[in-house]
């Protein structure tokens, strides 16, 4: 397993956030990446910064998509990063 670390942001009850979920734990799986959720009403600043974006993907910290999780593009974004240069 490498470094690479797939975050979403949402919260419960968000059926987007649900779907997104899924793509990325196939993905995850099918890679071998880490990735975590974080429910972004446990936090004033998740809550501002995400709130009309969720659910909010990042790959190693940086904004990836929002609102829908494409998986071919998280594939794609992974496979670059894993990339040698």
């Amino acid at each position: 397993m490498d470094d690479i670390l797939i975050t979403l942001y949402g919260k419960p009850g968000c059926h987007l956030c649900e779907d997104a979920r899924a793509v990325i734990e196939r993905v995850a799986a099918d890679l071998g990446v880490r990735w975590e959720e974080h429910d972004i009403t446990r936090s004033e600043e998740d809550t501002r910064l995400y709130r009309e974006q969720i659910p909010v993907t990042m790959i190693n910290g940086v904004q990836h998509d929002f609102w829908r999780v494409d998986e071919g593009r998280l594939r794609a974004a992974i496979a670059r990063l894993r990339e040698p240069g």
